[in-house]
């Protein structure tokens, strides 16, 4: 009868070790596919913030793209309105300053 409960024994020890060993492979398993389940969220995550950006990016290009050629525009446009002021107060003193010039020119220091 001794030998019959150390057979029990043996048979529930293997039992139970066969059990962890079920459980562990289980967890195993369970983690390996929480962890390709993790991969494909943060991949899509990825993708998604990705995407998000370029769209942002192309938005701000065409933005500043646009702009510069109306700050070009508005440049040209400012840089003839000071032109044609320059020349009108040029003309309107090149008088005075041609006839000092010949002042000084024409008069002769002893």
């Amino acid at each position: 009868m001794e030998n019959f409960k150390g057979q029990g024994g043996i048979q529930m020890l293997l039992s139970a070790e066969q059990e962890a060993q079920q459980i562990v492979r289980s967890a195993r398993e369970l983690k390996m596919t929480r962890l390709k389940q993790a991969k494909h969220e943060a991949e899509r995550d990825a993708a998604l913030y990705r995407t998000n950006m370029e769209a942002e990016y192309q938005k701000t290009l065409s933005e500043t793209s646009g702009s510069s050629d109306s700050t070009v525009k508005r440049l040209d446009e400012e840089t003839e309105v000071k032109i044609k002021s320059l020349k009108k107060s040029a003309s309107s003193v090149s008088k005075d300053v041609v006839s000092m010039l010949m002042n000084y020119v024409t008069t002769v220091k002893a």
